[in-house]
């Protein structure tokens, strides 16, 4: 339901990235086109993009060393990210003499600039929500979406583990534990039809 709401809205691609990779947002908005490897399918996670306490835009580190990370992409986000970029291609709008921290940005704003993410969040995502009718959640809770999506079909924890940059499967396992007694629930019915078969 989201998806169907957020995908045509500017940025829509940036929430299909963090609601199917699990990146937190200000991994999302530090993302520059060298990070994505069009031949293998991935995105590298290298820095986060944050405004600084006196308004200036600062490149940072991820959280942890373990949160820099290769993730693989969902191939029909690979294609909304080329269509992303043959768009920027097109129609540039970075100045790289006004906004050098922008150059090279997957996502920037209308006027070139990076994505701020409170600005993000109260004129386009909490819009969408409401639009959607879903619950007043934090962008950040994508990220748990993206962990719960892929637990309860069956992704292993320790792949998931890696996906969000944790620093441990065990770690995935105590923070996502309220999907485990469903996983356990299908794992047994799986188990019990291989074992009767």
């Amino acid at each position: 339901m989201f998806l169907k709401f957020a995908l045509p809205t500017m940025y829509g691609t940036l929430f299909a990235l963090a609601i199917t990779t699990g990146m937190r947002p200000s991994e999302c908005i530090g993302l520059k086109w060298q990070d994505i490897d069009w031949e293998r399918g991935t995105v590298s996670v290298r820095r986060t993009l944050r405004k600084g306490p006196t308004g200036q835009w600062e490149y940072g580190e991820t959280k942890r060393a373990g949160s820099r990370r290769l993730i693989r992409l969902q191939n029909w986000v690979i294609a909304r990210l080329k269509q992303l970029r043959e768009f920027q291609t097109a129609h540039p709008v970075v100045d790289a003499e006004e906004w050098p921290e922008a150059v090279d940005l997957l996502f920037v704003t209308e006027f070139g600039r990076p994505v701020n993410v409170n600005s993000l969040v109260y004129k386009h995502f909490k819009p969408i929500l409401k639009r959607a009718g879903l619950p007043n959640i934090r962008l950040y809770d994508l990220r748990h979406t993206a962990a719960t999506l892929a637990l309860t079909v069956g992704v292993s924890p320790k792949v998931v583990s890696e996906q969000l940059g944790h620093t441990s499967a065990a770690f995935t396992l105590d923070v996502y534990s309220h999907v485990l007694p469903h996983m356990q629930d299908d794992a047994a019915a799986k188990v019990e039809a291989a074992l009767l078969a």
